[in-house]
């Protein structure tokens, strides 16, 4: 079995050949290939963390589509004051599926 841990907008991911993520909004070229640096590869018994060694492994990524994460609703309140603020966000996301491990 070979996975890697890739980083990726801020954060780390467990990701194997086939395997869909969903990340932070990331732009890939043309034709919607993207490359992600690996930080582990475990391929069988053998474990990679040299970072020379990492250098040369390639995760490639496919972009599938770009859409939106669930609104998150932000309210501030003071007491006594009247003070009332009332804010929204939707997160930009990315789903990408890993093609390679090389």
């Amino acid at each position: 079995m070979v996975y890697a841990v890739v980083r990726t907008s801020g954060r780390q991911e467990k990701v194997e050949v086939g395997s869909i993520i969903t990340v932070n909004r990331v732009a890939g070229d043309a034709k919607g290939k993207l490359e992600l640096p690996a930080v582990l590869l475990v391929d069988g018994e053998k474990i990679t963390t040299d970072s020379a060694a990492l250098a040369k492994v390639k995760v490639t990524a496919e972009v599938l589509d770009d859409l939106r994460g669930p609104k998150i609703v932000i309210q501030r309140y003071k007491n006594k004051t009247g003070y009332k603020k009332r804010q929204g966000h939707r997160q930009d996301l990315t789903r990408l599926k890993v093609t390679g491990i090389k």
